[in-house]
């Protein structure tokens, strides 16, 4: 993710914070010298967030490592002011896999909450939970109370919350994943038009979490979509066969006269059969601003790209092309270059299924109608 900064690898995964999270801290800081006038109140308040995402960071952990028992390993992780964002590879297959890998994260928060109040009882005797608070009392039990919220917040049946995930695990128990996935994102979306009627009346952050819920819906419904679409598909049926390369000796000029003959914008460059780099077009506009036209493509060419085999699944392709720093793959069969795939080609050919499953739902809705009236 772009502004985001490595701060730490644990357990094989590496723990990112984006730029935002210390807009995050600052106004924490603002709002708690407005309150306190002092420089201790302002400690207090930027402790309490740091050890909240300490918490938030154990619950992102309790997803990845649940989902690597099930053989999927995770990216990164990510830390932003709304939360922690787990990168799996991939989500599971299996309803019940990912149910418990859903669930994980909320269940770190109970935990570390009966953790805390366990601690509260020993050391200051019986407490009562209406006593406990999260915005005042003592340090240990709002992070108590904040570890509650984060679990029950999590749950609530709406993407992109944990909740949202295990609704649908549960119902792919019971039908298709496609269906049982744009039912969760119904349902999701239902709710953040209730949080944003409440929002309109009682409180602004509602509208907030609504649009939240509601983008957060619709792209898990459309991601599922291009699963579906993509599942069981080798890439050889979607890769681009008509491209044009550059070759080692050639310049930014011919890059140019390249860009400017055709639709193509990222050029694979060869030496022999051997594909050597790729030539962005953002690599081309910098080198023509830097180095001038005369210098050979090598000199700015990107040599950090991935490949793809032609029997490799469109879905596997997509994913990795979708990490990958850049975004254009060539097909290699035998070492030798046989066709190429971009995020445009392969959005344009999911565009083209999708009409086509849609031709075939209406003959086939049409068939049954027919049936039926004879």
């Amino acid at each position: 993710m772009r502004w985001s900064w490595k701060i730490g690898r644990l357990v094989g995964i590496d723990l990112y914070v984006h730029a935002t999270f210390f807009l995050l801290i600052l106004w924490v800081a603002i709002v708690y010298w407005v309150g306190g006038r002092s420089l201790a109140a302002v400690v207090n308040g930027v402790v309490f967030i740091l050890v909240l995402f300490a918490c938030v960071v154990a619950h992102e952990f309790g997803h990845a490592l649940t989902a690597r028992r099930y053989g999927i390993p995770t990216r990164d992780i990510t830390l932003l002011p709304i939360g922690g964002i787990s990168r799996l590879e991939r989500m599971p297959d299996k309803p019940w896999e990912e149910f418990w890998v859903a669930v994980s994260g909320p269940a770190v928060n109970v935990a570390l909450a009966i953790v805390l109040y366990a601690w509260i009882l020993i050391s200051h005797g019986w407490i009562p939970v209406t006593k406990l608070g999260i915005a005042n009392g003592p340090f240990v039990e709002r992070i108590l109370m904040a570890n509650l919220f984060l679990a029950v917040f999590n749950l609530l049946p709406a993407f992109p919350m944990d909740g949202g995930r295990v609704l649908r695990a549960l119902l792919a128990t019971r039908m298709d994943y496609p269906r049982a996935t744009r039912t969760a994102a119904g349902i999701g979306q239902a709710l953040a038009l209730v949080f944003g009627l409440l929002g309109l009346f009682f409180n602004p952050f509602l509208l907030f979490i609504a649009f939240f819920v509601w983008i957060g819906a619709a792209q898990e419904a459309s991601a599922v979509q291009v699963k579906d679409v993509f599942t069981g598909i080798p890439i050889r049926t979607a890769m681009q066969t008509d491209f044009r390369t550059l070759t080692t000796s050639e310049t930014l000029g011919d890059a140019v006269k390249a860009i400017l003959d055709g639709p193509q914008h990222d050029f694979p460059v060869i030496w022999g059969d051997r594909v050597m780099g790729i030539l962005t077009r953002s690599k081309l506009i910098s080198g023509l601003a830097t180095i001038g036209p005369e210098q050979r493509v090598t000199e700015v060419m990107e040599r950090n790209f991935e490949t793809a085999e032609p029997n490799e699944m469109l879905e596997t392709v997509l994913h990795r092309l979708s990490a990958a720093p850049v975004r254009t793959m060539p097909v290699l069969e035998n070492g030798r270059m046989i066709g190429l795939v971009t995020m445009e080609n392969l959005g344009e050919y999911m565009m083209i299924q999708n009409a086509l499953h849609k031709r075939t739902a209406r003959v086939a809705q049409a068939s049954l109608s027919k049936g039926a009236g004879q």
